[in-house]
Order: structure tokens, then sequence, then C-alpha cells
């Protein structure tokens, strides 16, 4: 019964840490949270994409996330999940051009005859 509490506090204390922290103040984009490494190999994510292991409590968890420079990507989980978090920033196995990473094409209207 002690267990369940004190999951139920880690991950309140958790969401607290998350609603103060914005990742777009950081320069920052979530693409895959909490994943699992089968997932975050996709070729159809981004070659700018990082995969970021991180330890909340006794638990390892990995994201894969977008930012400009490392260092603010760094500064972000530090910032939500304190001294110690994280384990190791590594590249991820996105193979698109990020500039063209999500871009839809304008769809043609028919031409009258």
């Amino acid at each position: 019964m002690t267990v369940a509490v004190d999951q139920e506090q880690l991950a309140e204390e958790e969401s607290q840490l998350k609603k103060d922290i914005v990742p777009s103040n950081y320069g920052c984009e979530i693409l895959l949270e909490k994943t699992t490494i089968e997932c975050a190999d996709d070729k159809s994510f981004p070659t700018d994409a990082r995969i970021i292991w991180y330890k909340v409590g006794d638990t390892v968890h990995m994201d894969l996330t977008r930012c400009g420079k490392v260092v603010r990507l760094f500064d972000m989980y530090y910032d939500m999940y304190g001294k110690d978090s994280i384990q190791k920033i590594d590249f991820g196995f996105g193979s698109v051009n990020p500039k063209m990473w999500g871009y839809k094409p304008k769809e043609e209207k028919k031409k009258r005859k």
C-alpha cells in the first residue's frame, strides 16, 4: 500500500515540475515521450532529432526530441528533473531533412477546361 502511495506522489511531483517548464521556451520540441528504442528507430523523423535517456526515481526513461542546440536540451531536462537525472544524449535515427519534416504540400485545385 505504501508503494502505491509513493508512486502517486512521484507522479504528482513530476506533473508539478512539467507544468512549470515549457519546451518551446528552450527552443525544443518533444517528439516522443517515455518511448522505447524500437519506436524511436524510425526513418521518418528529422535528422536533427536526439534521443535522451533520463532517470526519474529509480526508472530510466527515453524521449525523442528536437532542439537547435544540445545545451538547451540539457538545460530543459536538468530544470525538469534535477541534478544527476540525465544519463545520456545520443543522435536519433531519422533521415528527413529538418526543413522538410512536417511539410504538407498544398492541394492543387482542378483546372477548368
